[in-house]
C-alpha cells in the first residue's frame, strides 16, 4: 500500500501537468470549433452572393477538323476540368447507344438525343477548355446536314441551345459550390469529434486527480496512525528497559532482553514507514 501511494504521488505532479495541458487545449479547440462554425455560417451565403461568379453564354465558333463551325460557349466558374468532362460525355451519350468520339480535344457525337433542343436526335461538336479559373465549354449543334444553331439562323434556336448550356453549367457550379459546404462540414465534424474525444479525457483525468487526492488523504490518515503507535510502542519500550534494567542475570531476564530486542525493531520499523509516507507527503 505504501509502495503504491509512493508512485502514485509521485506522478500526481505529471498528471497534473497533463490535465493542465489537455485542459487548455480542449478551451483552445472549443473556441476554434465557436469561431469556425461563425466563419462558416457567415459564408454560406456568399455562395449565392459575392461568392458567385458570373456564367457567361456567347454565341462563339469551334473549330472542328478544317472547319469553323458556328457554335455557343458557356463559362463554368471554380470546376474541375476531368470532372465536368466526364460529365459532359455522359449527358451528350444519354438516352442514345451513340458514343462521343474525342480527337485532340475535339469531342463529336452523332445521333444525340437532348430534349431540350431538339425532338430529334442531333449531331454535337464541342470542346472543353480550361481558362484561369474556369472553364470553357465550346459546342455545336447541328440539326441537319450542314444545318446549325446560330443566331442568324432563328432567335428561338439559339435561345434554346444558350438556355441548356446555361443550365448545364448552373448545375455544375451549384455542385461546386456543395462540395465546398461539404468538405468544410467535414472538417466541423472532424473538430467535433476531436474535442469530445478531449473532453472525455478530460473527465478521466480529473477522475483520476480525485481519486489521487482521496489515496494522499489515506495516507495522511496513516501517518496519524503510525504516530499513535509509535507513542504506545516506545511508551512500552520504555518501562521494558526499567524493568529490565532491575532485573537479576538469568532465564527470566534473557527473555525479558529478547522482548525488548523486538519491541526496539518494531519501534525502528514504524519510524521508518512514518519516515517514508512523510516524504510522500512533501513531495514537491
Amino acid at each position: 500500500m505504501i509502495f503504491k501511494s509512493f508512485i502514485l504521488l509521485n506522478s500526481i505532479n505529471l498528471i497534473i501537468c497533463t490535465f493542465i495541458h489537455k485542459q487548455n487545449l480542449v478551451i483552445n479547440l472549443a473556441s476554434m470549433k465557436s469561431k469556425f462554425t461563425v466563419v462558416f455560417l457567415l459564408l454560406v451565403p456568399l455562395f449565392g452572393i459575392k461568392g458567385q461568379k458570373p456564367i457567361t453564354v456567347l454565341e462563339d465558333s469551334i473549330k472542328i477538323g478544317n472547319s469553323n463551325l458556328p457554335a455557343v460557349s458557356v463559362t463554368i466558374p471554380e470546376a474541375d476540368y476531368e470532372k465536368i468532362l466526364k460529365i459532359w460525355i455522359k449527358e451528350l451519350q444519354s438516352g442514345t447507344k451513340s458514343k462521343v468520339v474525342t480527337e485532340n480535344g475535339e469531342m463529336s457525337i452523332f445521333g444525340a438525343k437532348i430534349k431540350d433542343i431538339s425532338s430529334n436526335p442531333i449531331n454535337v461538336y464541342s470542346r472543353l477548355n480550361k481558362i484561369d479559373s474556369m472553364l470553357q465549354l465550346i459546342v455545336s449543334f447541328e440539326l441537319k446536314k450542314d444545318m446549325y444553331i446560330d443566331r442568324s439562323g432563328g432567335e428561338a434556336e439559339f435561345a434554346k441551345a444558350a438556355t441548356y448550356l446555361k443550365d448545364f453549367s448552373k448545375t455544375q457550379y451549384i455542385n461546386v459550390a456543395k462540395d465546398e459546404a461539404d468538405a468544410e462540414e467535414k472538417k466541423l465534424r472532424s473538430l467535433e469529434k476531436e474535442l469530445s474525444s478531449l473532453e472525455n479525457e478530460k473527465s478521466k483525468l480529473q477522475r483520476s486527480i480525485e481519486s489521487n487526492k482521496s489515496t494522499i488523504l489515506n495516507e495522511k490518515e496513516n501517518i496519524t496512525v503510525q504516530k499513535n503507535e509509535l507513542d504506545i510502542v516506545t511508551t512500552s519500550l520504555e518501562e521494558q528497559s526499567k524493568q529490565l534494567s532491575a532485573m537479576e542475570e538469568g532465564p527470566a531476564q534473557k527473555e525479558k532482553a529478547e522482548a525488548q530486542e523486538e519491541f526496539s525493531k518494531k519501534v525502528a520499523s514504524i519510524n521508518e514507514r512514518i519516515s517514508k509516507l512523510q516524504a510522500i507527503e512533501y513531495t514537491p
